[in-house]
């Protein structure tokens, strides 16, 4: 399977750059992020070095098709995410765990992969329970409002 690669050497990158994915890409990208479709994706990026580290801020749209938690019918959705990513060379990385602090990607060689961190992001930025507007719970699975209580509604009543 192909995957979303776009590489730009590391000591020189472009000030600024854009992936856009091909249909081919695209179908690769829900295949990997187990989703029924990836209509589009297209990220722009801004891109500063400083020696070996490179910075990149991307502003990320993309069109997707997920299952709904409630009905498993597709949900149609646009992504929308902006993040700054740090590119460091492998064996350089910071234990810096702030929140605020960007995500570090180590690379090895010359080159770093913009649309691999595309793809991640993409990942990282999927609505983990997608639903539709629609979607109701049945009166089975809402309960008695205690964690037993959907499976107390789902009970065969008792023949005596």
């Amino acid at each position: 399977m192909e995957g979303l690669s776009r590489v730009v050497p590391a000591d020189h990158p472009p000030p600024s750059y854009v992936v856009t994915a091909t249909a081919d890409e695209c179908a690769a990208l829900a295949v990997r992020l187990h989703i029924p479709a990836v209509s589009s994706v297209r990220c722009g990026f801004t891109l500063r070095a400083r020696g070996t580290v490179v910075t990149a801020e991307g502003d990320l749209v993309a069109h997707v098709v997920q299952e709904c938690v409630v009905s498993l019918e597709p949900v149609a959705q646009e992504v929308r995410e902006r993040f700054v990513l740090r590119f460091v060379p492998e064996g350089r990385e910071t234990e810096d765990d702030a929140p605020d602090s960007p995500d570090e990607i180590p690379y090895g060689g010359l080159n770093i992969d913009l649309g691999e961190a595309v793809a991640e992001q993409l990942a990282l930025a999927l609505d983990p329970y997608p639903r539709r507007p629609d979607a109701v719970l049945g009166d089975a699975a809402a309960g008695d409002g205690s964690p037993f209580g959907a499976l107390a509604g789902l009970r065969r009543p008792d023949p005596h």
